[in-house]
């Protein structure tokens, strides 16, 4: 249950939330009513709570609404808390009983919709709040809708602007509303109310509207309706079956069709059959947006020993030429497209192959979902990602396996192009503090947190499928592309000048060789000079190696990040970089001042001029050379830097006897 202070908190800033079923991942969002205002989705559910002390333990339990919008319906906002029980100027305080409600637009103003029990009298009444925009503010009506002594309202404004309430109470009852849409237009009637046994007699009732005829016998509630193609809908929640010999049988989703507001009701058949797991509730809304229309409605997927507390998904629906719905099936996937950037809970998979099974990450934290555990040989494919953002994107994921498994994320199938191969490496973890790792574990000290490089960035819109190509299970909880940031770009142009501070910035570098250095407290003058003359004199044979012409973006070159993007070594690695110095003269008594993560080593044109030695971190002018001349024309430096469990970087300026920075050449790259 929520604080105060963390309601209010809401309310000042929307919070983001995460796509998939359940789409709201925080928070329980039960009885989801959707409407379209203003070219977006908003959501107004009821917020089911952990009944506090003193609270029926076992029974629903609502203090507040909130209201969530989204443009996309995978990425929804929290708009905060509209109000709570103690600010319903008629209703109990402590009643915990503010169930479904609804909101619709009528000239420009938006009416929320909701039941409550009220400070006097018996059962629930329907109150009514008024805003200037669908998210609110909302101002309370100080009396609830007189003639309405049920719950679950849902509000239909029909195509000539008159407005029908609906709500249940003595079966599902309908009336229309005044076009102050906050009273009944027709009259009252007094209604006797049946004597319970063992209780005593009920006075008479004033009651409005009148019984929706044409439904099926058997418990019925929270009635939603609309219009589609001349036809109206009455949907709700309807227990079908019997409790004869012990059976506790649960709501489905049902629905009637008239071709008037109020009824009769012809009777057509069920939308949503009763959760698998006997979840005791459905309800529901639906509503059509940018062409599809979809079935909002409520599982208690974050409270699997509860029912009481349950969460707002969404499927797509389907009408026969008729006008009847079709059959929706649950789905843990649920609705929309993914951006590849979003996290993306991988066990609210499509499909899977036999054998995959999900389980909670944590049994006492139902809100950080599940896992999806893949046997050797399985697969899951989790559909409509989009990538049209992922220009420059690597791979985060989240995953639990023995050491050394593999498993791949491909594109489309099973069989499709591999985008990532993620290869667990549990024991070889570094754990070096404020050391960047590849990965990292989380408090339970079971699942890994990875950084992956892509073997491809798939284009557009595509499903992904995960493969456990390995020798044991691979449980997976999350998986989420990332953008680096633009540490470099590839060249586009003959020539480049120096910064302002003389850094050269433009760079050939080859693909990272691997080298097996487990500490940098080798790099001494001996061993360094050995594995440069050792690789100086394989470099003539490195033809198949890939060079890359890269301008940076800083004034260092992030080298773990070229590495990152185009190879395969990130630690323990061996980088060749040079570039060209075009010199409109001689420029004499000039130094090579650079630094670098990692030891390196540098010449110029072909002479070696500075060899930085040690367990370095980058830093500017970190070494400088003894005076040199810059000839006219081309003058080519290299430089080698080689660096094990860690980031490697590099830098390199030339600056004059004052220490300022030469800045009257050109940079260009060799070919």
């Amino acid at each position: 249950m929520m604080n105060r202070k963390t309601l209010l908190l809401l309310a000042v800033l929307p919070l983001s939330m995460q796509a998939q079923n359940p789409i709201v991942r925080d928070q329980y969002t039960a009885d989801p009513t959707a409407r379209v205002f203003n070219g977006k989705v908003y959501l107004y559910p009821s917020h089911d709570i952990n009944p506090p002390a003193g609270q029926r333990q076992d029974w629903f339990c609502m203090a507040d609404y909130h209201v969530f919008s989204s443009e996309n319906l995978t990425e929804w906002t929290d708009h905060g808390m509209i109000f709570s029980q103690q600010q319903v100027p008629w209703g109990r305080p402590d009643g915990y009983s503010m169930w479904a409600p609804d909101c619709v637009e009528k000239n420009g103003k938006y009416y929320f919709y909701f039941p409550n029990g009220p400070k006097s009298g018996r059962g629930f009444a329907v109150g009514v709040a008024v805003a200037d925009r669908p998210e609110g503010p909302f101002r309370l009506q100080p009396e609830p809708i007189k003639g309405i002594s049920g719950i679950d309202p849902c509000v239909l404004v029909d195509d000539d602007g008159q407005a029908y309430i609906y709500w249940s109470g003595m079966g599902i009852r309908g009336a229309r509303l005044k076009s102050n849409m906050l009273e009944l237009a027709d009259p009252l009637q007094e209604v006797k109310m049946p004597r319970r046994e063992n209780m005593p007699e009920m006075p008479p009732m004033m009651v409005g509207g009148e019984e929706m005829k044409g439904l099926p016998e058997g418990f019925k509630e929270g009635p939603f309706a609309f219009k589609r193609g001349g036809w109206y809908y009455l949907t709700f929640p309807w227990v079908r079956g019997s409790k004869e010999n012990g059976a506790n049988p649960t709501e489905t989703l049902a629905y009637a069709m008239s071709k008037s507001p109020l009824g009769p009701w012809d009777f057509k058949g069920i939308i949503m059959a009763e959760h698998q797991n006997h979840c005791w509730t459905n309800h529901h809304s639906l509503v059509e947006y940018q062409g599809q229309w979809y079935l909002f409605y409520h599982h208690n997927f974050f409270s699997p020993n509860d029912d009481k507390r349950r969460s707002a998904c969404i499927e797509k629906v389907a009408f026969n030429a008729d006008g009847t719905i079709r059959e929706v099936k649950p789905t843990m996937r649920g609705v929309g497209v993914n951006r590849a950037a979003e996290k993306i809970e991988i066990d609210r998979y499509a499909t899977a192959s036999q054998g995959v099974t999900t389980e909670p990450i944590d049994t006492t934290i139902a809100f950080r979902g599940n896992s999806a555990t893949l046997p050797v040989g399985g697969w899951l494919r989790y559909a409509d990602v989009d990538f049209s953002s992922a220009a420059d994107a690597y791979l985060v994921v989240c995953a639990s396996a023995p050491d050394n498994t593999e498993f791949y994320v491909r594109e489309g199938s099973a069989k499709g192009k591999v985008i990532a191969k993620v290869k667990m490496t549990v024991k070889t973890e570094i754990t070096r503090p404020g050391m960047a790792t590849p990965f990292r574990r989380d408090q339970s000290g079971q699942w890994l947190t990875m950084t992956v490089p892509l073997d491809n960035v798939p284009k557009g819109v595509c499903d992904l499928v995960v493969t456990n190509e390995g020798a044991a299970p691979v449980s997976l909880d999350w998986l989420q592309f990332k953008n680096r940031p633009k540490y470099f770009s590839p060249v586009t142009t003959p020539e480049a000048q120096p910064d302002a501070q003389g850094f050269i910035r433009r760079w050939k570098l080859m693909e990272p060789i691997a080298v097996d250095v487990r500490s940098n407290v080798v790099f001494t003058n001996t061993w360094l000079r050995s594995k440069f003359d050792e690789e100086l004199a394989r470099l003539p044979k490195q033809k198949k190696a890939k060079w890359y012409a890269l301008d940076s973006e800083n004034y260092n070159m992030k080298l773990f990040r070229f590495a990152e993007k185009y190879g395969k070594q990130t630690y323990g690695s061996f980088f060749w970089c040079e570039t060209v110095i075009d010199c409109p003269d001689d420029i004499a008594n000039v130094r090579l001042a650079a630094g670098s993560n990692g030891a390196s080593l540098w010449w110029l044109n072909g002479a070696e001029v500075l060899l930085l030695e040690g367990d370095r971190r980058m830093v500017e002018d970190d070494g400088m050379s003894a005076r040199l001349t810059l000839k006219k024309g081309r003058n080519v430096l290299r430089c080698a830097v080689v660096n094990g469990p860690g980031l490697s970087d590099m830098c390199a300026r030339f600056v004059d006897e004052q220490g300022n920075p030469v800045t009257n050449f050109k940079v260009i790259t060799s070919k």
